[in-house]
């Protein structure tokens, strides 16, 4: 995967980590298209970027996966970058929650990016630089005792990654796995000035960084891929 000329789908982008993600892939010379479970922030990430393509889709439910990928697919024929970053995170007191909550918590998070990436393979497998790009956490590999299922559900996110990356290994597809909280890491060159005057200004920042050190890190994967292949 080169980081220009792609198409690129992003899921839950139109806020926080997915909308930045976005943005970068934007300036990266990309085609764009996100989808969200809310039409009225997919509207304002249009107005904020004209050029986005924008879908209301709920990946926490199945038949919207299916529809999804029959509407990505047949509208962008070229779309050869999937990204899982889709994803809900609630404080969970096992013994008192609901088990409805903490199944749409599995679904869109866990059951989302395996369902898409089964409908996505066979599409992907046919274009140019295919590849699939999985948004974890470090909460995957340091839980959260007040996000439970939040942080198993990006442990097992993790884990089918490194499953799905060999087991894909003969194949063109590339599968890619951030790792959320090392790219947060570059918050600390910040400047204190700029996280200050509110807890908005401080989550994009946050955002904007993890979206810049994810750039970085491909452009660093794919130099160290191209400088060895024969």
């Amino acid at each position: 995967m080169d980081l220009t000329s792609n198409t690129v789908l992003i899921t839950g982008g139109a806020t926080g980590i997915g909308f930045a993600l976005a943005e970068r892939f934007l300036r990266e010379r990309n085609e764009v298209i996100i989808c969200g479970r809310r039409e009225e922030a997919l509207d304002a990430a249009k107005r904020k970027h004209p050029e986005l393509k924008t879908r209301v889709y709920d990946v926490g439910k199945e038949t919207q996966r299916v529809a999804l990928h029959k509407w990505a697919t047949k509208e962008f024929p070229r779309l050869n970058v999937l990204v899982n970053n889709a994803g809900i995170q609630r404080r969970v007191r096992i013994a008192e929650d609901k088990w409805k909550a903490a199944h749409e918590e599995i679904a869109i998070n866990f059951e989302a990016p395996v369902h898409l990436t089964t409908l996505f393979l066979p599409h992907l497998a046919r274009q140019g630089r295919p590849a699939i790009l999985n948004v974890t956490s470090g909460l995957a590999f340091a839980p959260m005792a007040g996000t439970p299922v939040y942080s198993a559900t990006k442990a097992a996110l993790h884990s089918f990654t490194l499953s799905l990356r060999h087991q894909l290994s003969p194949t063109p597809i590339q599968v890619i796995n951030p790792w959320a909280e090392s790219m947060e890491a570059t918050l600390m060159t910040t400047p204190r000035v700029e996280r200050r005057p509110s807890w908005h200004r401080s989550r994009r920042a946050m955002t904007e960084s993890c979206a810049l050190a994810f750039i970085k890190m491909l452009r660093a994967l794919f130099a160290a891929k191209a400088a060895s292949s024969p």
